[in-house]
């Protein structure tokens, strides 16, 4: 199979992937000389025309607060050692030792090296989309006070290199001598090869006999500034870095202003962070789907157009994508940052952007609910804005949505000629949706999967509402045309209707499950759910005072790292009571970690045989009892915010009570 035909059937991604592990396997090979001098940070290295980056700017730092994540103190427990210790073995054996006897090194010779920063970078490097091309895959690792071993394993490198009898060559950028190793599948471990895309062996057409072309190599360049080690996909991508490195003059990532705003809004002082260009990944595809022609003689009305498609859904006002990780004393906060400016946005991200107004849960919210989510967001302006999104792309596809609402409107006018679902029904869709659940009912896969849940819509008149999903529900019926039954409850009408097995959003098993659904008009909401009793539930609680979720202790406080002005989603969960029925359920099934005849875990990565290929990897007998680690988890919360500037989305895990200590995370 020739290595031409290989990448294109790879196509691009299938590539970077085969020179990104090609890149870290030389890196865990090679590097060279070193003067103590500091290396500059990831932006003051990387050129201006940088697509995409992730750097941990001080790894040695990043290193000790991984260390001390609740998530790590609970893997390293006591407890868990029987459990850790039969997955670590499995760990070494499977891959660890192979990789090592394929590269013939010693891995944590290597993994020690990386002192100061690690960077991975995509830059352009003049790739406009085209088949064939391929940006630059540029990867930063700061060895620091240990350059000397990585010199040593440099020369290893070269040598082993050789002595398999490939080829090098070595080229001088700036006086900085680099090696250039052609890479190609071949090379690859063993080892590592099944983590790669899979493709059949393909021959030229021609004769059987045909020999087949010879496979085409990528490079990978690796060379060395003082303790700095510079690896790509080939010499040009690392050019303008070095130029950089010895004092030449060329714009760097920092001082474009797309990167530096959210620099100065998110990464000063961060532990890992990434950054995206993505104006420049949507213009690429922009311009790539605006050549498509059309086919004069049979045009295709139904042809989805990819810029169009852009365009209406709003991805041409993208400009970045930002997210960063902090720890500190009082917990770990993930942010992400999409750069949408409001002056353009439209299409789904005016959906999205919500409305700025109060986000706590409700009263009504029960203090024992596992999950809560509240989203302001104005139906109305969403509908107005899904239906001209949806005409954009296709006019077609509005006209099929106004058909269907067309016709269940003639249908309801049998019963009630003064019926209009525009307006009864999403006229009276208001600004508030809130959802939660509660604990699952048993310890069943179906029951874990799918716990009670309760959604709630609001409405200027919940009533009206109500009356007006019967005349919608009724196609949706096991019997087709059979109403919803209606029943009094606390002096409210409350409404359910078998569904057809469809399925619903959580509810389990579409095709075996059937599913009631019930929902009735109370306090400002429309309350739907398949738990009858938390309907039930519901309409005695919003107009009780019961304990509520809001009083549950840190939970204001937390709420205000991830909230803010311009805030319209905001989200709970009780990490530690969801986790606890998972977890017991592990324990009783250790066999194949599954319960109800399902399996809980997909099969590891890269190995098949599902409930097999786990139990070779893990003993879930091994596990403790849940409540000897309990004290590693509590809650987390998160929140969306839209400002001027874009999207932000905020998650913030507490450290759990037991766990703090006045020197146990530095502040963010």
């Amino acid at each position: 199979m020739s290595y031409h035909s290989d990448r294109s059937s790879l196509g691009l991604l299938g590539a970077l992937k085969l020179q990104a592990v090609s890149l870290f396997l030389a890196a865990a090979g090679c590097i060279a000389m070193a003067a103590p001098a500091a290396i500059p940070a990831p932006e003051k290295l990387l050129p201006d025309d940088t697509l995409v980056m992730v750097t941990a700017p001080d790894f040695v730092r990043l290193r000790e607060l991984v260390r001390k994540l609740p998530l790590a103190q609970f893997w390293n427990d006591s407890s868990m050692r029987p459990f850790r210790d039969k997955f670590l073995t499995k760990w070494n054996e499977q891959l660890v030792q192979p990789l090592e006897h394929d590269l013939d090194i010693k891995i944590g010779d290597y993994t020690r090296l990386a002192q100061g920063q690690i960077t991975l970078a995509l830059t352009q490097n003049n790739w406009q989309g085209q088949d064939g091309e391929t940006p630059g895959l540029v990867l930063l690792l700061d060895a620091r006070d240990k350059s000397g071993e990585l010199a040593k394993a440099l020369a290893d490198l070269r040598k082993k290199w050789v002595a398999a009898g490939k080829t090098l060559r070595t080229e001088k950028i700036r006086e900085i001598e680099f090696l250039v190793l052609p890479i190609s599948t071949n090379d690859v471990p063993k080892t590592m090869r099944k983590f790669l895309p899979k493709t059949a062996e393909t021959q030229e057409p021609g004769d059987d006999q045909e020999a087949k072309k010879p496979e085409q190599k990528d490079e990978v360049v690796l060379g060395q500034y003082q303790s700095l080690l510079l690896a790509g996909n080939c010499v040009k991508a690392l050019e303008k870095i070095v130029v950089h490195l010895t004092g030449g003059a060329v714009p760097t990532l920092g001082e474009t202003a797309a990167y530096h705003a959210d620099h100065l809004a998110m990464f000063r002082d961060a532990p890992v962070y990434g950054w995206v260009n993505l104006k420049v990944f949507i213009d690429l595809v922009s311009r790539a789907a605006a050549k498509k022609t059309d086919n004069p003689d049979a045009p295709n009305p139904f042809d989805l157009k990819p810029d169009k498609f852009i365009e209406a859904l709003g991805l041409n006002s993208l400009k970045t994508a930002a997210f960063t990780y902090q720890q500190s004393n009082e917990g770990g906060l993930f942010q992400f940052f999409l750069g949408v400016p409001e002056t353009t946005r439209h299409g789904i991200f005016k959906i999205l952007a919500g409305e700025p107004k109060e986000f706590n849960a409700p009263r009504f919210v029960p203090a024992d609910a596992l999950k809560f989510q509240r989203w302001r967001i104005d139906a109305q302006k969403a509908w107005a804005a899904l239906q001209k999104t949806v005409g954009d792309i296709s006019p077609q596809w509005l006209s099929g949505i106004n058909f269907l609402l067309d016709t269940a409107n003639t249908a309801a006018r049998d019963k009630d000629p003064g019926f209009d679902i525009r307006k009864n029904l999403i006229g009276n869709l208001g600004d508030d949706l809130v959802s939660y659940d509660k604990a699952p009912r048993g310890s069943t896969l179906n029951d874990l999967r799918s716990p009670p849940s309760l959604f709630l819509i609001g409405s200027p008149q919940p009533e009206q509402l109500a009356g007006s999903l019967r005349s919608v529900l009724v196609y949706l019926s096991q019997q087709a045309g059979t109403p919803p039954q209606e029943r009094e409850f606390l002096g409210r009408k409350v409404y359910s209707i078998p569904l057809r097995p469809m399925g619903m959003p959580g509810s389990g098993d579409a095709s075996s499950t059937p599913t009631t659904l019930t929902y009735a008009a109370g306090a400002g909401y429309l309350a739907l759910s398949t738990d009858a009793s938390l309907v039930e539930e519901y309409l005695r609680n919003s107009e009780s005072q019961g304990k509520a979720l809001r009083e549950t202790t840190g939970l204001a406080e937390a709420a205000q790292r991830v909230t803010g002005p311009g805030t319209s989603l905001f989200g709970y969960q009780n990490d530690l009571e969801s986790l606890r029925g998972f977890f017991e359920a592990l324990r009783k099934s250790p066999a194949s970690g599954s319960t109800g005849g399902s399996s809980l875990l997909p099969a590891p990565f890269g190995l098949a045989g599902g409930d097999e290929a786990i139990k070779q990897w893990v003993d879930f007998s091994l596990l403790p009892p849940f409540d000897q680690v309990a004290k590693y988890f509590s809650f987390s919360v998160y929140g969306g915010s839209a400002t001027t500037e874009g999207l932000m989305f905020k998650a913030f895990n507490p450290l759990p009570p037991g766990l703090k200590s006045p020197d146990v995370m530095t502040k963010p």
